[in-house]
């Protein structure tokens, strides 16, 4: 499982920790890939917190999709599961996000090459209830709960199998829409997805992100949108 990280060290522990909870839930080995993008704020102190299965890797790409392709290499060349095989799973989040407990368990069970799941703000404290109520009302009209399917991507809750994932060459150097141009790539390569409505994932409300145009963005334009609403 890799989680991409910059001058998150606050976040950081909540994250690990409930990513190791969810892998604490499934009969395979897990290990943890934490990728510090050109931190400078004593992240990597926090290397020696988690045990031996939480592996800290630093680059400097200030760039999201770099940064989770570094996270898939290193599980490649350091881990012994084959990546080739059939039961070589990977799975990605954020540092601001807290994945639940069946996180994992869910994307194992689902019978598909990638799995995405849909996320929920974990906070609306700094939200103007207008613009949250704006968010939730698009949010949603994008899910199916009749056939727990969705139409959402997020990298913050993505999971697909190994041979897959460097079958369509693994995640591309983007600054935004890293997510996205991967499942482009599982589609044209005719991979079953699964999009489970049912797997969710906590996240922030933040409105300045690592992606430009990401899920932060988009929460800026809601409160702009408002604004102009207003004026």
């Amino acid at each position: 499982m890799v989680i991409p990280a910059h001058n998150e060290a606050s976040a950081l522990p909540t994250s690990v920790a409930a990513v190791k909870a969810a892998g604490a839930r499934v009969d395979i080995p897990v290990n943890v890939v934490v990728v510090l993008d050109a931190c400078d704020d004593g992240s990597q102190a926090l290397a020696d917190r988690f045990g031996p299965d939480v592996h800290f890797v630093s680059v400097e790409a200030h760039n999201v999709g770099s940064a989770r392709a570094a996270g898939f290499c290193f599980a490649r060349s350091h881990f012994p599961d084959d990546p080739d095989g059939p039961g070589c799973w990977y799975a990605t989040t954020d540092a601001d996000s807290r994945v639940d407990r069946d996180w994992l368990a869910r994307q194992l069970v689902a019978q598909a090459d990638m799995v995405l799941g849909v996320v929920r703000i974990a906070s609306w404290r700094h939200i103007p209830a207008a613009a949250a109520r704006r968010y939730l009302r698009a949010y949603y009209a994008k899910i199916h709960p009749d056939r727990g399917r969705h139409e959402h991507i997020h990298g913050a809750n993505m999971g697909f199998a190994a041979r897959a994932y460097w079958d369509v060459g693994g995640f591309a150097a983007l600054s935004t829409a890293e997510d996205a141009d991967l499942v482009r790539r599982f589609e044209s390569a005719g991979y079953h997805i699964r999009r489970d409505s049912r797997l969710s994932v906590a996240t922030s409300a933040r409105q300045t992100g690592r992606a430009p145009q990401g899920f932060a963005a988009h929460l800026r334009g809601m409160l702009a949108e408002r604004t102009r609403d207003s004026a």
